[in-house]
């Protein structure tokens, strides 16, 4: 193979001859890991291994308990979502009232609505 640059564009079948390609420079070999090691901690260089997880710290005070409730899915024709913060009270009563009522939550985000402008229509 000579010093000229094989074109794409031919349609010669021949084999491409690499038989003489050598790589431009090798690497040099890898130090020891326990030499990566002895200068990464000699220059203060953070490791990046995992640590052991802490012991858990006690808890400062005795939280409000918010039980995990089942997903709730339904295809119920309802496409917009309405994301919003609440206290946990708040949000527990919420549910109970759905659950009670055998509501789902946007049924029962409705019927909250609609007795919201009931309301808000005998006040003014």
């Amino acid at each position: 193979m000579g010093r000229e640059r094989a074109s794409v564009f031919d349609d010669d079948t021949d084999e491409l001859d690499v038989s003489d390609f050598t790589p431009a420079k090798t690497l040099p070999p890898r130090p020891p890991a326990e030499q990566v090691r002895a200068v990464s901690e000699a220059s203060k260089f953070p490791s990046r291994e995992a640590k052991p997880a802490p012991a858990p710290a006690a808890p400062a005070a005795p939280a409000l308990r918010v039980e995990k409730r089942a997903p709730r899915r339904y295809r119920t024709g309802r496409t917009t979502l309405v994301s919003l913060k609440t206290t946990p009270e708040a949000s527990q009563a919420f549910y109970a009232i759905a659950d009670a009522q055998g509501w789902k939550v946007g049924e029962t985000f409705e019927q909250a609505l609609a007795a919201l402008e009931r309301e808000l229509k005998t006040k003014g």
